[in-house]
């Protein structure tokens, strides 16, 4: 995603019995509105081990453009007509994550599905791990070197990487997680026995888990399915990653 250095991951908790609702209403209101101010919305999830949390992603040129294009969306009209119904939906929205890319999303080829269109989905993860106090850069190098190669001969499709993105909140009316360092990954696979398959030989590998043991917590996996427009799909040949300039 050229040009593009903050990354939000945001992660609602719904009502019950409202996540459907959510997505059918912000795939229809909220994709175009926020990427005509210069934002981009690379996926929206449904979280498969939670039937009522939402989890989505958009990005931004830098911690500047953020601000004004929140301010445009949030004061503007396509907002103001359809947040009452969201907001409906919602029990807590403050669950938001800012990144900055050490690997970034290649979706230069990726093609949005159009409204009612069935794309193949798969199967993504986001691969959350709480970091130590000044080792950020070193774990995330030590990972890109030794944990992917193993990842990747283990079956996931590695798609991108990210660390805290360490700025002040710039738009403080929607809070962010503050006070913490992750390194977070996102891997794609076909279907969920895919995944799970993944997971149980990754849990096995020495370098894996001597890696996982310089956390200061186990990661935190979510297994997201792609919701229908979702730009991020879960078939590993459908992105590759590239180095962020």
């Amino acid at each position: 995603m050229s040009g593009h250095e903050v990354f939000e991951l945001r992660q609602y908790t719904l009502r019950p019995g409202q996540r459907d609702r959510l997505v059918e209403l912000f795939e229809r209101e909220f994709v175009e509105s926020q990427e005509a101010l210069g934002m981009r919305l690379p996926g929206q999830f449904r979280d498969l081990d939670d039937p009522d949390r939402f989890v989505w992603l958009r990005s931004f040129e830098n911690m500047e453009a953020r601000a004004a294009a929140l301010a445009s969306f949030y004061d503007g009209p396509v907002w103001r007509a359809h947040r009452e119904a969201a907001n409906a939906t919602m029990l807590d929205s403050d669950d938001v994550l800012l990144l900055r890319p050490v690997q970034a999303f290649a979706l230069h080829a990726l093609a949005r599905p159009a409204p009612g269109e069935h794309a193949s989905a798969g199967l993504l993860t986001a691969t959350i791990c709480p970091l130590p106090p000044g080792n950020a850069a070193a774990l995330a190098r030590h990972f890109d070197a030794q944990v992917r190669p193993v990842l990747e001969r283990l079956g996931a499709s590695m798609l991108a990487q990210f660390l805290t993105e360490p700025a002040r909140n710039t738009f403080p009316r929607l809070p962010v997680r503050e006070g913490e360092s992750v390194f977070v990954w996102f891997a794609a696979f076909v279907d969920a026995p895919a995944q799970a398959r993944h997971q149980a030989m990754a849990a096995l590998d020495p370098v894996v888990d001597a890696w996982i043991h310089r956390l200061d917590a186990m990661p935190q996996i979510l297994r997201l399915a792609p919701a229908p427009r979702s730009l991020l799909r879960g078939i590993p040949t459908t992105c590759a990653p590239r180095e962020h300039a």
